[in-house]
């Protein structure tokens, strides 16, 4: 009896052991922090925004030069140049929040530069994290700079540094896994 159920324990711990999975996490936002191209990247984003907030921003105080310009002018205006004036500031105020739309939306020019800029990037990383997770046998790669909530993370399963030096990108003197 006692032979057959330590044979049992033995079958059931090897099948345990077979099923372990192996687990790691990187920091996505650390490996692009450490990518130059990243870097290149954002600056290129940040002058665009920039550049087409300010664009937005000449348009809304053209706007609000017509209405203060309208409001002197009203008591001298007819009720047909009053509606023109009106139409007019409507109209410009709908091409600038098209424009803002255009630029800022959901689908709009800063999305798309994004998408051109760091979309490759981000498809080098999952390359890198999809290679690593074969060659280590690894079950599941969580990424620790998402939404997901991680309450502990030991520092000996942060697989960054690797994802960045199987990229060809030094980590520099402050190497994360061994802060």
């Amino acid at each position: 009896m006692k032979k057959i159920l330590f044979t049992l324990l033995i079958f059931a711990g090897s099948i345990l052991a077979t099923h372990a999975q192996k687990f790691a996490y990187v920091d996505s936002q650390y490996i692009l922090s450490k990518i130059p191209d990243y870097k290149v990247a954002q600056d290129q984003l940040n002058q665009l925004s920039i550049q087409w907030q300010k664009e937005i921003e000449a348009k809304y105080s053209e706007i609000d030069q017509l209405y203060k310009a309208y409001k002197a002018d009203e008591v001298l205006l007819t009720a047909e140049m009053k509606q023109k004036r009106q139409a007019e500031i409507e109209k410009k105020e709908q091409e600038a929040k098209d424009l803002q739309k255009q630029r800022f939306g959901v689908n709009g020019d800063l999305f798309k530069k994004r998408q051109e800029l760091v979309k490759p990037l981000q498809d080098k990383i999952y390359a890198a994290v999809q290679s690593l997770a074969e060659r280590e046998n690894l079950a599941v790669i969580f990424d620790k700079s998402s939404d997901m909530t991680m309450l502990y993370s030991n520092v000996k399963y942060d697989k960054s540094d690797e994802v960045l030096k199987d990229m060809g990108y030094s980590t520099g003197e402050g190497n994360k896994t061994k802060q």
